[in-house]
This record gives structure tokens, sequence and C-alpha cells, in this order.
């Protein structure tokens, strides 16, 4: 059990924070080696083991820890603690610059659109409208002057002439956050990495966007409840469901294969945005494997891209490979 949790701590220091954060890849490595860090993670169910809730909910106990010792003076006597933080709480990260890569497939849809994602957190990738974009040869400027800027390197992606027109949204979530809410927000805060100062700000930016008037979020599960509230969308707008990050978090494959068949159901337009892994009948129509650590995007279970998982680039596939 023990080797399972090391091995996963040495992957994620490996493909996600080398490169990244410099702390976080040594946090991983030591935990990786460390008894007690392995210890404490085996009483935690398999579904809260992971490397950024467990950097997550202690920073938020005890602030940022400047090196592994550190760290692992702090997790032996603030363990309960963090413990108790890693149940009540999910790896909710809403990272808003992944609207960067989903813009080129959104933009075009036939307009207008209705929105809605499973998985969102807070909601602030439901509001893809309401941000600027910098592709670095096309800048679509954001509708609101206060609102953030999204820098995206573009390999040979089609690039978005104007924003999509989004006439409704909403996402669902387990555990929905509340975008007015300070407890529910500083979690957000706390999730992204500490060295990512630039990525704090565009949260920050993007929260503020999304306080001025909130996505419905709604709590509910990505099979039972999805066919529901897709139904829903007015009938004149293109219904895209859509999903970032989410599905690894699902274990069961069975599960994740259901979910297709239901989103497939619906008629809907499907955007995923994950990691290869998770849908291989998709990653399997490739002949390669995309660079370390990348997102796969595809539509409508297409392969489309390899994706930053934050957004900042986008490497255009789908003329290639099939």
């Amino acid at each position: 059990m023990n080797e399972h949790i090391a091995a996963r701590y040495r992957r994620f220091a490996e493909l996600e924070a080398r490169g990244r954060s410099p702390l976080y890849e040594a946090f991983a490595l030591g935990v990786a080696v460390d008894p007690f860090a392995l210890g404490f993670l085996a009483t935690l169910p398999e579904d809260r083991q992971q490397p950024n809730l467990l950097f997550a909910a202690l920073r938020h106990h005890c602030g940022t820890a400047p090196d592994w010792p550190a760290f692992r003076a702090l997790l032996s006597a603030h363990a309960a603690e963090v413990r108790a933080t890693m149940l009540a709480r999910r790896t909710q990260t809403n990272e808003p610059g992944r609207c960067a890569v989903l813009l080129p497939l959104l933009a075009r849809l036939p307009q207008p659109v209705a929105l809605l994602e499973v998985g969102a957190s807070a909601g602030l990738c439901l509001l893809p409208d309401r941000y600027g974009y910098d592709y670095g040869d096309r800048r679509l400027s954001p509708p609101a002057p206060d609102a953030p800027v999204f820098s995206c390197a573009a390999a040979e992606a089609p690039l978005p002439l104007v924003l999509p027109r989004v006439v409704w949204r909403l996402g669902l979530d387990l555990e929905p956050l509340d975008v007015t809410d300070a407890s529910d927000t500083a979690w957000l805060e706390t999730l992204v990495w500490p060295e990512q100062t630039d990525r704090l700000r565009r949260l920050r930016a993007a929260l503020h966007v999304a306080r001025s008037d909130p996505p419905r979020i709604v709590r509910g599960d990505l099979l039972k409840d999805l066919p529901d509230h897709a139904r829903q969308a007015p009938d004149a707008a293109t219904l895209v469901v859509f999903h970032s990050a989410v599905l690894a978090y699902v274990a069961n494959a069975g599960l994740r294969d259901a979910f297709v068949r239901a989103v497939q159901a619906l008629g809907a337009v499907w955007i995923s945005n994950e990691v290869p892994g998770v849908l291989p009948s998709i990653a399997r129509r490739l002949d390669r494997r995309g660079p370390p650590g990348a997102f796969l995007l595809s539509m409508d279970g297409a392969p489309v891209a390899w994706t930053d998982p934050h957004g900042a680039w986008i490497e255009w596939i789908a003329a290639k490979e099939k």
C-alpha cells in the first residue's frame, strides 16, 4: 500500500512538479521515502491521498514550508489538523487559464453556446467570454478592463477571432465552491502552487470577475444528475458539456465509460481536457505521446490538441494525427 503511495508521489514530482514548482517537487520526493508521511497518507481514503491535497492542507494551516525538513516537521506537529482538512476538502483547483485552450473549440461552434461544466469547482472556467486572451499572433481584449488576460503559446492552433457568445451556463460539482465565500476562495488560493505568483494574480482577478455575476453551480453527481441539468439548456443554443482535470478523480474506469456514454446520449458537443490515461479510447487514436505532464484536449471523442495543465500553451494535433 505504502509503495503505491510512494510511486504516486514520485510520479507527481517527475511529471507534474518538475520545472513548475521546485518546492512541490522536493516535498513529493521527500514524502516518497519518508515512513511517517507515507503512514499518515495510508490512513486516508485513496481519493484523499493526492499530493496537491496534502500540500495545500498543510499550507492552509501552517503557511508554506521553505524546504522538505520543515515540511516534515510541520506535518508531524499538525497531523491531526491536516488530516481533518484533507477529509473535508477536495483538490478543486479552479484554473481559469484553461479557458485559453478551450476557446479555440468554443469559438468555432455554432453560436450562441450553452455551457455545462462537470466538476466545475467555483465555476471560473464557465466564464470564457469574460476574460481576455493573448496568443502571441492574436489578442482578444476582455469585455471589462479589470478582467484578466490569459497568455497562451499556440502552435498551429486555429486561433479564435472573437469571444464566444454564451447565453446559458451551469456547473455541476460534488461539493460546489462559492466565489462570494471567503473560506472557499481562500482554499482556492491555497491550491495555487507557491512559486506561481502570476497564476495567483490571475486567479484573484478571475474571482473578481465572477463575483460581479456568479455562475450557477449546483451540487450533483456527473452520472446521476447530468441529464436533468442538461435539459435545462435553451434549445436555440449549442449545448457544450466540458470538463478539465476531473476524470482522474473518478477512479473506476467503468464509471468513466458510463459518463462518456451519458454525455454522448445527450447529443451535446463534448469537450474533454484531461490526462491521456483516463480516456484510453481517445489516446489510442494517436501515434505518439504528448509532452510530459500534458493534457489531451478532445472534442466529441476525437483528439484535438496537447495542452498545458494550466493553459499556458496549446499544441494542435488534429490535422496531424487521427
